[in-house]
């Protein structure tokens, strides 16, 4: 991210960090609370949980499995309805999905009978035909898929089939991006592939975006800020900056240092002790 002129200096963990530019709240989040019902019994899942994110921020979040990560990234994204507390974004009460944002999540949304063309173009409402060919191979050609416009699903590899995903939530050009372990399918190698095509990506257009994900090297690789969840029910447990500028040295000491809070934050011991 570009560095405005008037940004002021900070500390940070005892350096000195050129502050990034302050953006206007994008995504506030009050109070929420989600239960379900369960064998008879409530069982609360999202307990009292308020944050903020800004115009253009990348926040990730972690926690332990079952917390409740993605019930909160669907109440967020408009897919479920909280009992308690409001999502507003862009000042205005999130009740529902909306072309806005876009959720990317683990288990794929392309539509295996269409064309990595055909799956791009959809959504696209409003533009004549040629336009949408021409919106469609534009987001092709972002994320490496030229020449693959005709190809369906079951010809690409799984590396592929996750830019075709990433390329069709692109193309609706969402302010807000939902993603919901969007690499856990993949393994580590395609993983570290695919987040850097996101940042090439994101660094070429601007969006807000919400990361879940269980790994923490991930979210210190791609965000500005990282927050912690609690164990159900889930709350804010902590919240990290990541003032390293891309692409990031992950092995560097200071990255390392921040990789062993989080993990204790989580309960693990990074070296064993």
């Amino acid at each position: 991210m570009s560095i405005e002129a008037d940004s002021e200096w900070r500390i940070v963990n005892g350096r000195n960090e050129r502050e990034r530019p302050v953006h206007p709240i994008k995504i506030e989040v009050r109070d929420l609370r989600k239960s379900f019902v369960k064998d008879g019994s409530a069982l609360n899942v999202v307990d009292d949980v308020s944050f903020s994110v800004r115009d253009g921020e990348f926040v990730a979040i972690v926690g332990p499995s079952g917390c409740g990560k993605s019930t909160l990234m669907n109440i967020i994204a408009g897919f479920i309805q909280p009992d308690q507390g409001a999502v507003i974004i862009d000042g205005k009460p999130r009740n529902k999905p909306n072309a806005k944002g876009i959720l990317i999540s683990q288990h794929g949304s392309v539509f295996p009978w269409l064309t990595v063309q055909e799956n791009l173009m959809f959504g696209l409402n409003g533009h004549s035909p040629a336009k949408k060919v021409e919106i469609a191979d534009h987001y092709a050609a972002i994320v490496g898929l030229t020449g693959f416009e005709k190809s369906y699903p079951h010809e690409l590899s799984g590396g592929m089939l996750k830019r075709a995903e990433i390329a069709r939530a692109l193309a609706v050009r969402p302010e807000v991006l939902y993603m919901d372990e969007p690499f856990s399918a993949l393994d580590a190698l395609m993983s570290l592939r695919m987040r850097n095509e996101l940042l090439r990506i994101l660094a070429q257009e601007r969006h807000t975006v919400m990361l879940i994900t269980h790994d923490v090297e991930e979210a210190i690789h791609l965000a500005d800020r990282i927050m912690v969840l609690s164990p159900r029910p889930t709350r804010i447990q902590a919240s990290f900056d990541v003032p390293f500028p891309h692409p990031r040295k992950l092995a560097s000491p200071e990255a390392q240092e921040l990789r062993v809070a989080i993990l204790r934050e989580l309960g693990v011991d990074a070296y064993g002790d």
